[in-house]
């Protein structure tokens, strides 16, 4: 019996470990399309240079508008111009100030979504957060189309297993994709 239970940690943190090798080869590995316009961009907040790399994408012209989501309560388009040093064209700009985690940002984007007869939208986010926040986001609309937009950090090594606050960063992160995964592909209310 021991061996049995040693026998299934074991086979589990092998299966969990390849799969986190997985994970990490694709947020690493994300095409960047920089050609395809949108009818919208969101731009999840919470990472580095996420809105920056949000606004510089509409300055591009790839959409007519640019949906900000989980923008702290108080905040403004002026302060964020400020603090992130871009500039925000206020009538092609929205800030959504009601969510405050993924799933949050994706029940409050669906919404805008059908307001505004949105088909498409590039969803900008931290690269390792991008497979949790599709998940989300073709679960509240499965006929979106979604074209994932990455912003990588000098702060997340690309050798992850080397620094241990990016391992822990990732494993965290492939973690909660695993149970969103489960939940949506078990179709589970979460």
């Amino acid at each position: 019996m021991k061996k049995f239970i040693l026998f299934s940690i074991f086979s589990f943190l092998l299966v969990w470990g390849i799969g986190l090798c997985f994970f990490t080869y694709k947020i690493n590995h994300y095409p960047t399309d920089i050609k395809e316009k949108t009818d919208a961009i969101v731009v999840l907040t919470g990472g580095r240079n996420r809105i920056s790399e949000a606004v510089e994408l509409l300055n591009k012209g790839l959409a007519d508008k640019l949906f900000i989501s989980g923008v702290e309560k108080n905040t403004s388009l002026q302060a964020i111009s400020e603090t992130q040093d871009v500039e925000l064209p206020a009538k092609k700009v929205l800030l959504e100030k009601r969510s405050t985690n993924t799933i949050e940002n994706a029940i409050e984007t669906q919404s805008w979504i059908k307001k505004n007869h949105i088909s498409s939208i590039r969803l900008v986010t931290s690269n390792y957060h991008l497979p949790r926040s599709i998940q989300e986001f073709q679960y509240q609309n499965p006929d979106l189309k979604i074209i994932p937009h990455p912003v990588f950090s000098d702060f997340v090594a690309k050798k992850w297993w080397k620094k241990s606050r990016t391992f822990c960063l990732l494993a965290n992160e492939y973690n909660k994709f695993l149970y969103v995964w489960l939940l949506r592909h078990l179709n589970i209310q979460g």
